[in-house]
């Protein structure tokens, strides 16, 4: 078990992905942001290119072309799916900053069979 928000979560996030499927010209490069947890606020960001994960790291991406930040509980609640992404950000739940048409480009990738069962895996090896 990987403990929630650490390189060692990433990494197991990361190999789960590799069974995504190619999805061209679903690539973006993506800074998250959460906040207030009891660790203090993580960042973390991820590398997207044409639906695969190529990189996933604690720390700050500089070219990131979308910005998502949130609370901890709320992305426990997502991470958890209590909370639907989608939701949370049509909520105002999840403040987004940089290339927001890009960001609206992946958002139905969260609905796809593919993506809800790679959450799923990674639920069953995260401890929260």
């Amino acid at each position: 078990m990987a403990k929630w928000l650490t390189q060692e979560w990433l990494d197991e996030e990361r190999r789960l992905a590799e069974s995504q499927p190619e999805r061209p010209g679903a690539s973006a490069r993506m800074q998250y942001v959460v906040t207030g947890g009891p660790d203090g606020e993580v960042r973390y960001y991820w590398v997207l290119e044409n639906g695969k994960l190529l990189d996933s790291q604690l720390g700050d991406l500089s070219d990131a072309e979308v910005t998502l930040t949130t609370n901890y509980d709320d992305a426990m609640k997502v991470q958890q799916g209590e909370l639907d992404a989608n939701a949370a950000f049509m909520q105002g739940r999840v403040k987004v900053t940089g290339n927001m048409a890009k960001l609206m480009a992946l958002l139905p990738i969260t609905n796809s069979p593919e993506y809800k069962q790679f959450q799923e895996e990674l639920r069953q090896v995260t401890e929260f």
